[in-house]
């Protein structure tokens, strides 16, 4: 999300308490390339979450979970992700999962060329190829890890010129690539982005199609809500499909351990690792 999720410092999310819940098909609408597929039920998570440059140390994890938060964001992979992960692991998703915290995978692929974010950019002669490619590589990372089919992947987009009309088509047709890939391989789609430019270039996108079923939009106003300052259409990424980031660069400390965290309202789908 902010600029120090394309740097060494990466980027931080918080969400919270509240229940995860199973629903069947959340999140699937406006693509045409899922009509045949029978898909697992979607896990979802309604309350706080954060996210943090590396995911945290089993233990910190554990200490953490007082009941402020309830889910945590991790980078599972990406071309431009700024922070090794030393922690990530099939092991510690399983452990964090079991002390109960619910997780949202992120993926940090190829970077508008109008846009200041990430050293690998998108061109347009492979948009598409490239997108396709990167998904299966999301894919991949998060199967590794133990998050199973039918769990998200948000792909992280950042801010970005969206009146170069020629780097927009670029993103979306690398987005649409990358989301239509997904969906093949039985995994939802999600994306972050700014509400002045990369979400809004996905909110209002005249042509829907391949266009990812939950959107995680950046908006720093501090409110902890995914409805009342949600800045579009109101029947727009409805049913357990949005996410805020509301705070970024929150230093909080629990349990004897101090992170850095952005924070972030979460009505929206998470990994299923049971």
């Amino acid at each position: 999300m902010a600029d120090h999720r394309q740097s060494k410092k990466r980027r931080y999310i918080s969400w919270g308490v509240a229940g995860a819940v199973v629903v069947a098909g959340g999140g699937i609408a406006a693509t045409t390339s899922m009509a045949a597929t029978t898909w697992p039920a979607q896990k979802t998570y309604t309350g706080r979450a954060f996210d943090t440059c590396a995911a945290p140390s089993l233990a910190a994890m554990k200490a953490w979970h007082t009941g402020f938060y309830g889910a945590a964001a991790v980078y599972i992979g990406g071309k431009n992700r700024g922070c090794s992960q030393p922690n990530l692991t099939a092991s510690w998703v399983k452990s964090v999962s079991t002390v109960g915290w619910k997780l949202i995978p992120l993926y940090v692929g190829s970077q508008p060329s109008c846009g200041s974010g990430g050293s690998v950019k998108i061109s347009a002669s492979t948009a598409a190829s490239v997108g396709k490619s990167e998904a299966d590589d999301a894919v991949a990372k998060a199967s590794a890890l133990g998050m199973k089919a039918g769990s998200p992947i948000f792909l992280d987009m950042e801010a970005y010129d969206t009146t170069n009309t020629s780097c927009n088509n670029a993103v979306l047709t690398y987005v649409r690539a990358f989301d239509k890939e997904l969906h093949a391989k039985t995994y939802r789609t999600g994306y972050y982005g700014f509400t002045s430019s990369s979400a809004k270039a996905i909110a209002t996108a005249t042509n829907k199609t391949d266009l990812p079923g939950n959107l995680w939009y950046a908006l720093w106003d501090k409110t902890n809500t995914t409805t009342s300052d949600w800045p579009w259409g109101s029947t727009q990424f409805t049913d357990h499909s949005r996410g805020h980031q509301y705070m970024v660069n929150s230093k909080e400390s629990r349990g004897g351990y101090t992170i850095t965290v952005d924070r972030d309202a979460w009505d929206g789908p998470v990994a299923i690792t049971g």
